[in-house]
């Protein structure tokens, strides 16, 4: 076992380092004419990207001091996001290439030879001036000429061009490199412009079989994913807070992952949660990354802070029940989901709303005869194409989806982890508007 995870970590590190050594040529090693500063600087940002990267990531998993986790997690984590879209636009690069070359192809003057991918300021004497003198491509400068050249003394022959600058191959690696480099730019600007702007509200309507006509247009803000951390903090957490309460919802559901560190370093982020208001109140449930932060103490924090934590619980309201459950990552813990226990012995004839962080929790809620859950941790993907992965790896990967007589709608989330980016899954708020068929 050991040597199999052994295998795998060297393979991983291989991939990884091949990507950047690919990142390195076609971004510094082909986009400059010889050695000299500018390529020493790039060399040094391919190289210090990926450990800084690696070392935010360390830090924050094995609860290094607060202030290093945050001297270390904005430069770490935007070269994550960073080289991710420079390896896209470069590999889209590849296939603009040849374009480019027939393009310059297409501008050479008819009947001259394409210009030598020489090195940068080697002086190249044109075929044109070649053919018109007579002079074969290999001949010496002080070759014989023609008899008629002869006899016109006084013209002076077309001297060759000092320099042609740049050879092809450079400016073609300088256009795509440059252009690959301004994409990746832009679009890790843009996403993370979009987080530190706070999430956007969302509405949905979802009818309830169950539903009392008289709990018809009953609305739930659903959030998850904030990710309080070394850079999203207390006035993102202010935001979000606001954002809610600017809904004016009947009640509140947190649905896990809420930080990421202990309630030692981030309790203080966390404080502008105590001024959620709702008629009904505000619930909580666990999320895979507050078992990674210190579960138990966190259940405590939000406690203080005014939120109900449910554990394997349930509380019955006025026209429904709302159940929450642990998240899977409580099992290594002893303190995982526990169906039964928040749903086995409630009147099934009532309506229920589940609180369940993951999606792939959907299947137990069908066998319990939930009519809602909702959940969170997929963040959409958060960076395209991740979407393409985490849909694979979930069930739903963000909207409302039926399963059987079950409905399931997952959140996008309001923060980020790693990154505090999000391309192509914006963050959000959302607010559920349930319907009564009653009605």
């Amino acid at each position: 076992m050991v040597i199999v995870f052994v295998v795998v970590v060297v393979l991983a590190l291989a991939v990884f380092g091949g990507l950047h050594w690919y990142l390195w040529r076609r971004l510094v090693r082909d986009t400059t004419a010889r050695p000299g500063v500018s390529r020493r600087v790039g060399t040094v940002v391919i190289i210090g990207g990926p450990l800084l990267m690696f070392a935010a990531v360390t830090s924050e998993r094995t609860g290094a001091p607060f202030w290093l986790q945050q001297v270390l997690a904005w430069p770490g984590f935007l070269w994550m996001a960073l080289s991710i879209y420079l390896l896209l636009a470069l590999l889209i690069g590849e296939a603009v290439r040849p374009l480019l070359r027939r393009v310059l192809d297409r501008r050479t003057a008819p009947g001259a030879e394409p210009v030598a991918a020489s090195a940068v300021g080697s002086a190249v004497e044109p075929a044109e001036v070649r053919q018109a003198a007579h002079v074969p491509a290999g001949a010496s400068a002080a070759g014989e000429a023609p008899a008629r050249e002869a006899e016109r003394p006084s013209e002076a022959p077309t001297p060759a061009p000092a320099s042609v600058g740049p050879s092809r191959r450079l400016l073609i690696s300088r256009v795509v490199g440059g252009a690959a480099a301004a994409a990746a730019v832009g679009t890790v600007g843009y996403g993370t412009y979009g987080v530190l702007n706070g999430p956007k509200v969302k509405r949905v309507t979802v009818p309830l079989a169950k539903l009392p006509r008289a709990a018809h247009g009953y609305r739930i803000a659903v959030v998850s994913d904030i990710h309080l951390g070394p850079v999203l903090g207390r006035g993102f957490a202010q935001k979000v807070v606001d954002t809610i309460n600017s809904t004016q919802p009947d009640l509140i559901a947190v649905v896990g992952d809420l930080v990421d560190g202990s309630v030692k370093d981030l309790g203080p982020a966390a404080a502008p949660l105590a001024q959620l208001r709702a008629r009904h109140g505000s619930f909580f449930v666990t999320g895979n990354h507050e078992y990674f932060s210190g579960a138990e103490e966190w259940v405590a924090r939000v406690r203080e802070l005014g939120l109900n934590p449910l554990e394997n619980a349930r509380t019955e309201l006025a026209h429904f029940d709302l159940a929450g459950v642990n998240d899977i990552a409580g099992e290594d813990e002893g303190q995982g989901p526990d169906f039964a226990k928040a749903l086995g012995d409630r009147d099934r004839a009532r309506a229920c709303v589940l609180l369940a962080h993951q999606p792939v929790q959907i299947h137990d809620a069908v066998d319990h005869g939930v009519d809602l859950q909702l959940s969170g941790h997929t963040h959409g993907g958060q960076l395209w194409p991740g979407n393409f992965i985490a849909d694979l790896a979930n069930p739903t990967l963000a909207g409302l989806e039926r399963y059987g007589d079950t409905q399931l709608y997952v959140s996008r989330g309001a923060g980020a982890w790693g990154p505090p980016t999000r391309v192509g899954a914006p963050s959000d708020i959302t607010v559920v508007e349930l319907a009564s068929k009653q009605a």
